[in-house]
């Protein structure tokens, strides 16, 4: 494969954790999702949708779905799709497909994206449906969840065990911070992963592309029996969504993207960008956490965030021990703040994880982290991180500019300087087994109808600049600013949002572009 640049931010931080670690399972927000007593709906399976397909790709586009029961109000299914869609003889995936029938009149199905690339939006709507959409969207659509290629329950990218997964994720290296020593020891066990990933994952890396998995999207359209596809998205999965349009504009439905990524952005402006967003949210915690009176850090927030920055020095030079024997470490630490800021429920237990460490107990700490890692009780719940790679490592290309690299470096520095010293590593992708094939650009879905873009204006994962971006690069986007704290802005108790929305989704009612939510 082609050599590859070191990259000076950590894209494991580049892209997105998205929705699954927006603080569903810490704000209490997984609910039962069907009322009491209520009775499941006899599965109903639709005639596909074969309208002008191919005969080379018939098998799949003409399959019959066997829906199971599994789980009060839900079925589920598996959809067989090709590992190549170039050439789809050439062998088969399957994709784990969950389903809540509407409690009220069906307007069809509406497919949802929890964000990643990597979160599973099987167990998204499985556990979580009422957090993932309105009531009113529950009554009047059957709401879909899939695991994309490489994720979850789909044929998936496997790489560690949990005892491998613990030493990548959490080991501290011995070289000391920012040495050529250190970037070869992390390099070495970048290397490590991706040669479990490659040996353990069944050939399905090199296609393992926001692409396919846009491809996947319009096959499972195509099986329930829809003509054109409605779509929620967060996160990554807006990025996914305007793949699709851009691909599929006359079978593109209602699209609503939320929290949007701009596609047009490079790897090291994503890097930059993000640890701005971070660095932004940081702030706005702090201000809060001071204004608490509860709040470990005392003074100005300049001074909350000097402070701040001693902790992270401080565990950088002694990692805490934590009860299990893990050790705390700057990097740790840093993953457990970004966890906490994607949403503002989360913050209440970012002040716990400060008070905790600065009396030397990681364990809240630790808490945050695993949650962001998609660790419990020692064992993975799920393959997001092995999964995010995978995406991220094949979509973006390579970039060996010097001295754009340098001027992102600086960037990084000077507008978040609290975070900089952490946002910093080589490119795990430089020793992924298969070079990228995806390009930057931007997306304008010409021939689609009006999708609707989500920015919140101080969104920490995804910047509200490029949902305004996103909006402005679509042929008919529709931007709708939700002004506020946290990642994404639909069905957060904003009832302008979630209005616009539902709206949009149920009676086709465009909102006046630029639609501002206080």
């Amino acid at each position: 494969m082609t050599d590859r640049q070191t990259s000076r931010f950590r894209r494991v931080l580049a892209t997105v954790a998205g929705l699954a670690a927006a603080s569903v399972a810490l704000s209490g927000c997984l609910y039962a999702m069907i009322p009491e007593g209520a009775e499941p709906k006899p599965s109903v399976t639709n005639e596909p949708d074969t309208e002008g397909v191919s005969e080379d790709l018939m098998p799949f586009y003409g399959q019959t779905l066997t829906w199971t029961e599994c789980g009060i109000g839900f079925d589920c299914t598996d959809v067989t799709a090709p590992l190549d869609w170039e050439n789809p003889a050439e062998g088969e995936i399957t994709l784990s497909v969950v389903r809540h029938q509407a409690t009220g009149t069906a307007k069809g199905s509406l497919l949802t994206n929890p964000g990643g690339p990597g979160a599973s939006g099987v167990d998204l709507i499985r556990d979580s449906l009422d957090f993932a959409v309105g009531a009113d969207l529950i009554e009047n659509f059957d709401v879909i969840g899939f695991d994309p290629r490489g994720v979850g329950q789909s044929t998936a990218v496997t790489c560690f065990d949990a005892a491998g997964m613990d030493e990548y994720l959490y080991s501290i290296p011995s070289a000391p911070r920012g040495s050529a020593e250190w970037e070869a020891e992390l390099l070495a066990a970048h290397k490590e992963f991706a040669d479990a990933c490659e040996a353990n994952s069944g050939g399905i890396l090199p296609f393992i592309t926001t692409i396919n998995a846009a491809r996947d999207m319009d096959l499972i359209r195509a099986v329930l029996g829809d003509k054109q596809l409605n779509y929620l998205g967060f996160s990554y999965g807006t990025f996914l969504g305007a793949t699709y349009a851009n691909l599929y504009p006359e079978k593109a439905g209602r699209l609503v993207l939320d929290g949007a990524i701009d596609p047009s952005v490079s790897g090291l402006d994503v890097g930059a960008t993000q640890a701005l967003g971070f660095e932004s949210a940081l702030r706005a915690y702090m201000q809060d956490c001071i204004d608490s009176g509860e709040c470990p850090f005392n003074g100005s927030v300049d001074e909350a965030m000097a402070d701040l920055g001693a902790l992270l020095a401080s565990v950088d030079a002694v990692p805490l021990e934590n009860g299990d024997g893990r050790m705390l470490g700057a990097d740790a630490l840093m993953t457990a703040i970004i966890a906490a800021l994607y949403s503002q429920d989360s913050w209440t237990y970012l002040t716990q994880a400060f008070d905790e460490a600065l009396q030397g107990d990681p364990s809240t700490a630790f808490l945050l982290a695993d949650f962001y890692n998609g660790r419990e009780n020692g064992s993975y719940i799920d393959n997001s991180s092995e999964a995010f790679r995978a995406y991220n490592c094949m979509d973006y290309p390579v970039e060996d500019d010097p001295a754009a690299e340098a001027a992102t470096s600086a960037k990084i520095a000077e507008g978040a300087p609290t975070i900089a010293p952490y946002w910093d590593g080589p490119d795990s992708c430089q020793v992924w087994p298969y070079p990228p094939t995806g390009t930057r650009g931007e997306i304008t879905a010409d021939g689609a109808g009006p999708i609707l873009v989500i920015g919140t204006t101080n969104d920490p994962a995804t910047p509200y600049e490029w949902s305004e971006s996103l909006a402005d690069q679509l042929s008919e986007g529709v931007l709708i600013t939700r002004v506020g704290e946290g990642h994404t802005g639909y069905n957060k108790g904003n009832a302008c949002v979630d209005g616009a929305v539902e709206a949009f989704l149920l009676d086709d009612t465009v909102p006046e572009d630029g639609l501002r939510c206080e």
